[in-house]
């Protein structure tokens, strides 16, 4: 091992700078990360419904993004959902539900939901911003 003399005059060997120096590294990173969670805290928070109504219609319509897209954002031949007008999209839901309107699975899901939920999902998806024209 190596032995040196810092500015202050104490004997220090090259084992115990490396280890202060990844003791340093360690404490910087931890540091950093903390106040980079404690800069995405308020913005997480922001991002989530505070109305429990809300987070619970989210999570009825989650359901719906397997066929009909994220948040109502469907891509290719499916019917998109996100900014439909809430009445539109029960009626059509009460067409399924009824037999009027023929589909592979829809008569079979709409079922699957009481009034109130439907209710729900019709407004959450109303209230998304509809995907950009292609």
């Amino acid at each position: 091992m190596y032995e040196y003399r810092t500015r202050m005059g104490c004997a220090q060997t090259n084992t115990q700078t490396n280890t202060r120096a990844v003791r340093y590294q360690e404490t910087t990173m931890k540091n950093s990360l903390l106040a980079g969670v404690a800069l995405l805290l308020p913005l997480l928070a922001a991002a989530q419904p505070s109305d429990p109504k809300m987070l619970q219609a989210r999570s009825l319509a989650a359901t719906c993004a397997n066929c009909h897209g994220t948040h109502g954002k469907a891509k290719g031949d499916m019917k998109p959902l996100a900014g439909m007008p809430a009445e539109k999209l029960l009626a059509m839901i009460a067409d399924y539900k009824n037999g009027n309107q023929p589909a592979t699975i829809m008569h079979q899901i709409s079922k699957g939901y009481t009034d109130e939920q439907m209710r729900l999902i019709a407004a959450y998806f109303a209230a998304q911003k509809p995907a950009p024209a292609r």
